[in-house]
């Protein structure tokens, strides 16, 4: 089975249904209609906020996990480590806001799954800033690996949600008119 296969494979899980569809629809509950909605969705922006937020704790985490092979830079991977913390709390706020305008049930499972996912790296993530914040430096590198491993899923099922699902394509403007869209999709299936 290929990567492509097993992604695809996490469209089908339907356990996470009825825990995601009750998450969705409290969010849409206190959110929906108002400025703070526009606000963490990027409709201001005219593009989803989270995907842009992301690289702040991803690129934190992976530039503490390369200071770790360094000599003498400990201090500077447990800042990093914190920095991404603080830097995934409004990528977090914003992921859930898309998540609860998914209708789509293939698409709020690969969802649930991705914040799943990454709701354990950030664990792992924590658990690495409190082993190094106690001076137990090779734990805190340990965590922040299994960490980056489980951002690292998170992260595949985010790509395969927008990429390969289309989730939230196209919510505040149309494709361009000059852009042939059946033509393109039909280009890029026969180059398969």
């Amino acid at each position: 089975m290929n990567l492509h296969e097993l992604l695809r494979a996490v469209e089908s899980f339907d356990a996470v249904d009825r825990p995601a569809e009750r998450i969705a629809q409290r969010i849409r509950r206190v959110l929906d209609g108002s400025v703070v909605d526009d606000l963490l969705r990027g409709s201001w922006l005219g593009h989803p906020v989270h995907p842009l937020l992301v690289t702040v704790p991803i690129g934190s985490w992976v530039s503490a996990a390369a200071l770790d092979a360094l000599s003498g830079q400990r201090t500077a991977s447990r800042r990093l480590v914190a920095l991404g913390l603080g830097a995934a709390v409004p990528t977090i706020v914003t992921g859930y806001t898309d998540f609860s305008t998914l209708e789509d049930a293939p698409q709020r499972r690969v969802g649930a799954v991705h914040a799943v996912s990454n709701a354990i790296g950030v664990i792992c993530m924590a658990t690495s800033y409190r082993a190094r914040h106690a001076r137990h430096d090779r734990a805190g590198t340990m965590w922040t690996l299994i960490g980056l491993g489980a951002v690292g899923v998170g992260g595949a099922l985010g790509g395969h949600l927008s990429y390969a699902q289309g989730g939230g394509v196209y919510r505040w403007q149309r494709p361009s008119e000059s852009v042939d869209l059946a033509a393109e999709l039909e280009d890029i299936g026969a180059k398969r």
